[in-house]
């Protein structure tokens, strides 16, 4: 019997929970990038939600041409942005937030909100767990030098 959690569907087996392969996946994989949240966030603060290729590129800082491209590109397909050609010379293009992407704001903010006030505690775990496998590596070497 197919069950869900975080909208996510499952089935349970003799050997437990197994997720079953769907659609959000990509979505999920989408928004998990390095680059989509950060393009996002920044139409999000324009005016009317639109900008030019070139200010949303010296907005977010790091971004290459290309992975910029890809990434509007891939947000273009799955219907969260709508680029705007001007035939103008020289040609102009715009990138604004869709319907559908302006109603996936409110879930963002949600999610960099947890990121935000989580923050500290998953550095903390960060150094934690560096240090516990630094020693456990220092001991490692030690028994193998004393063999």
């Amino acid at each position: 019997m197919a069950q869900t959690i975080h909208g996510r569907s499952y089935i349970t087996t003799d050997d437990g929970p197994v997720l079953t392969p769907c659609a959000p996946h990509d979505v999920l994989a989408r928004l998990g990038d390095k680059w989509t949240i950060l393009v996002m966030s920044l139409l999000a603060l324009a005016p009317g939600n639109q900008q030019r290729f070139s200010e949303i590129k010296h907005g977010v800082k790091g971004i290459s041409q290309r992975m910029l491209t890809l990434t509007l590109r891939n947000l273009e397909r799955d219907g969260l942005v709508v680029r705007h050609y001007f035939a103008e010379v020289p040609p102009r293009v715009e990138y604004e937030l869709s319907a559908m992407g302006k109603s996936m704001l409110p879930a963002l903010e949600g999610f960099t909100g947890w990121i935000r006030s989580h923050w500290p505690a998953i550095e903390q775990s960060r150094l934690a767990f560096d240090s516990r496998q630094n020693d456990k590596t220092a001991g490692d070497k030690r028994s193998l030098t004393a063999q």
